[in-house]
């Protein structure tokens, strides 16, 4: 498989989002912002982000919903950038609304329990809520614990949906709507869990289904689900995306061409949808490739 650089020079890209005309949405966690890529090379601030802009989801009337995890320290090795422990100027996790004019509002910054911690991916459920990963935040001896959790687009609502989770990432829906995937980055595991209504799961014995664990030293970023329900997952520090089927098995492994161990995310796109745009972090690149099988089409994805 054919993979080209769709855009490079990019701070540290994750989120990425798919849109109608060809280009592709960017949030940048060490830029700070979000940005609109074309296919033949302008580059659009949409708005400065102060923390984190972690994962994005576009919503109705072309409003981008952004997991932000508050603000990240960071370390350079051989070339290549990477996250470090929670920084001094940690501003504290939120999810926040970012109209198409470039306005940033906070939508969420607490739990009716307490502060949200470091949001990491974000999914729309199309029945005015979304599912987002808080992933926890890393302090030189300490660590938080995360969950999956909820909230209402309009703000009037936002729980802990499975808690606690130890590194929570990437997280979507199967096509069906019935499974809701999160991956986690340390454990190189995936779970699911049934969804019985809008923000709510099957919890009973705790609910968790064991998708995949590939063992070894590896770990998972943030996913995409495609057509036929496959959970296609961001792999570190082998640096590509394994594609996983409903029942668990390893279907295949795709690499990006220059090796970066921090390939972060991936999704779909293009008229039949098979078109995929994956984040490798590390080296700033985001990548375009013909995918062999057909990605699922998000809620709001032709808002712009």
């Amino acid at each position: 498989m054919k993979l080209e650089v769709f855009a490079e020079n990019l701070d540290f890209p994750e989120g990425p989002i798919a849109l109608k005309d060809g280009s592709a949405i960017v949030v940048e966690l060490k830029g700070q912002d979000l940005k609109r890529l074309y296919p033949d090379g302008k580059v659009e601030i949409i708005a400065k982000v102060q923390g984190a802009p972690n994962g994005a989801a576009l919503g109705p009337d072309g409003v981008i919903y952004v997991a932000n995890n508050g603000g990240m320290s960071w370390e350079e090795s051989d070339g290549l950038i990477a996250p470090g422990p929670q920084p001094e100027d940690f501003i504290g996790g939120r999810i926040q609304t970012i109209s198409p004019d470039g306005t940033v509002k906070d939508l969420y910054t607490h739990y009716e329990d307490g502060p949200i911690l470091a949001p990491n991916d974000i999914v729309l459920d199309g029945q005015g809520g979304f599912y987002f990963t808080d992933h926890g935040q890393r302090r030189d001896h300490e660590m938080d614990l995360g969950s999956l959790s909820y909230g209402r687009l309009d703000g009037s609502l936002v729980k802990r949906l499975v808690s606690p989770l130890f590194t929570p990432n990437g997280v979507g829906l199967s096509p069906d709507g019935k499974r809701v995937y999160v991956s986690e980055t340390i454990t190189g595991r995936i779970w699911w869990w049934e969804v019985t209504a809008a923000g709510e799961l099957n919890l009973e014995g705790h609910g968790a289904h064991l998708l995949a664990g590939l063992g070894g030293f590896t770990f998972f970023d943030s996913l995409a689900v495609d057509a036929e329900g496959n959970v296609s997952v961001a792999t570190m520090p082998k640096g590509g995306i394994t594609t996983i089927s409903p029942e668990g098995e390893v279907i295949d492994f795709v690499e990006v061409p220059l090796r970066d161990p921090t390939v972060t995310n991936i999704c779909f796109g293009g008229e039949d949808m098979q078109t995929a745009y994956i984040t490798a972090s590390g080296t700033g690149r985001l990548y375009k490739a013909d995918w062999p099988r057909r990605g699922l089409k998000l809620h709001y994805a032709d808002e712009l």
